[in-house]
């Protein structure tokens, strides 16, 4: 039985999204046609994002002209969950240094370059590249395989660390611990009931940070291109 809280959805049904690339470009904001979309989605089913990034991170490309991310969706996952919001409250958070011990944090963190609460992320190019240097570096990547390369060397240097490497977004990779990629967020959801769990994203591929959520048995996955490709898809799905 769906929360009594959501039983104004004609839809029994939970729709989430990844955030760069499904419903924004990636760092950047989200559109209004999207943001009309998913204003028109979200009456009919229960909306949600699930965002590897920090939250103030994921509030600044969502929140529309000075909205709260945490009221435009009735669900919010930052960092794969690790942080998450039902309903415009907080329901938990969990630490990346908690689960992997002070040490084995430092040796990790010695070489690599942005800490998030639930996972590293790291960039090959550097976080403060322009949007061209990033579209340059994505392109460069495809062909040679920077970020699979780098991701191999760690994936051997710490192999007893009980972690996941993941690439995702235009120029970068998350390192977190084992079970806590996106289907981390699931755990929050799956006691409610909905009839169906539909999943949007765009790194669906092995080795993607959309991978294991789109593939899990407990959702719908749908791979998209665009956000412009969300959008047609949710109309096609839910006629909105």
């Amino acid at each position: 039985m769906v929360s009594s809280e959501f039983s104004d959805r004609p839809l029994k049904k939970l729709v989430l999204f990844d955030v760069d690339g499904t419903l924004s470009p990636a760092r950047q904001a989200v559109s209004p046609a999207v943001t009309k979309a998913l204003q028109d989605l979200r009456k009919k089913v229960v909306i949600g994002f699930v965002g590897g990034s920090d939250f103030v991170k994921i509030s600044e490309q969502l929140s529309v002209s000075g909205s709260n991310v945490v009221d435009d969706f009735d669900y919010a996952f930052a960092e794969n969950g690790l942080t998450a919001y039902k309903s415009g409250k907080l329901l938990a958070t969990q630490s990346f240094i908690k689960f992997l011990g002070e040490e084995r944090y430092k040796t990790l963190i010695f070489q690599l370059n942005e800490f998030r609460n639930g996972m590293i992320n790291v960039s090959p190019l550097g976080r403060n590249a322009t949007i061209a240097e990033r579209n340059e570096f994505e392109a460069y990547d495809k062909k040679q395989g920077i970020r699979a390369a780098f991701v191999k060397v760690l994936q051997e240097k710490f192999a007893d660390y009980g972690l996941t490497f993941s690439i995702g977004g235009k120029i970068s990779f998350d390192i977190f611990p084992q079970g806590w990629d996106k289907t981390y967020a699931l755990r929050h959801v799956e006691q409610e009931g909905f009839e169906e769990i539909h999943f949007f994203g765009d790194k669906t591929y092995k080795g993607g940070n959309d991978y294991e959520i789109f593939s899990d048995p407990r959702t719908i996955g749908h791979s998209v291109d665009n956000p412009d490709d969300t959008i047609r898809i949710l109309k096609e799905l839910f006629q909105i």
